[in-house]
Parts: structure tokens; C-alpha cells; sequence
């Protein structure tokens, strides 16, 4: 379930930024995975692709970036640092 709730939080902030770029697809994006997010950048892809079904943001490519420090404050987290949008025509 945590796992679910970070991707879905993330894709909507995916989807609020492509938005206000007025983007007709979302291309690619970039994450920073934390040490205890309990994801791997496959596992990650997984749980992407299936939130971003019917969306802007499906089929995106995906970079992940894994950190290993488990004293990060943001440790835990799954965060969004990077997004490619296709402009509107």
C-alpha cells in the first residue's frame, strides 16, 4: 500500500506539472529513489506504468536515480527531479 500511495502522489505531480506546461505528453522523467523506499528503478517502472495507464504520462521514459544512504532525511521518499514534456503544436 505505501508503495501505491507514493506512485499515485507522484504521478499526479507529474500530471499537475505537465498541466501548467499545457503538454500534450509526458516523455520522460526523471526520480531519486531513497534507500528505504523499498524500490528498485524496475520495480519503480512497474508500479509507474501501470498509475499512468490513460494518462498524459504513459509510456514515459524513466531515469532513476538510487540513492544508499539510509541517513537521508528523504530516505524513504520517492521524488520527482526531473520531467520531459511534448510541447502543444
Amino acid at each position: 500500500m505505501h508503495e501505491h500511495a507514493l506512485i499515485a502522489d507522484l504521478v499526479r505531480e507529474i500530471l499537475r506539472a505537465a498541466e501548467r506546461e499545457q503538454a500534450k505528453a509526458v516523455t520522460g522523467i526523471s526520480v531519486w529513489l531513497g534507500a528505504l523506499s523499498h524500490m528498485s528503478p524496475d520495480h519503480f517502472a512497474e508500479h509507474f506504468e501501470d498509475a499512468a495507464v490513460g494518462t498524459i504520462a504513459e509510456g514515459a521514459e524513466i531515469t532513476a536515480e538510487v540513492s544508499d544512504d539510509i541517513d537521508d532525511p528523504r530516505a524513504s521518499s520517492v521524488l520527482l527531479t526531473g520531467i520531459e514534456v511534448e510541447a502543444p503544436s
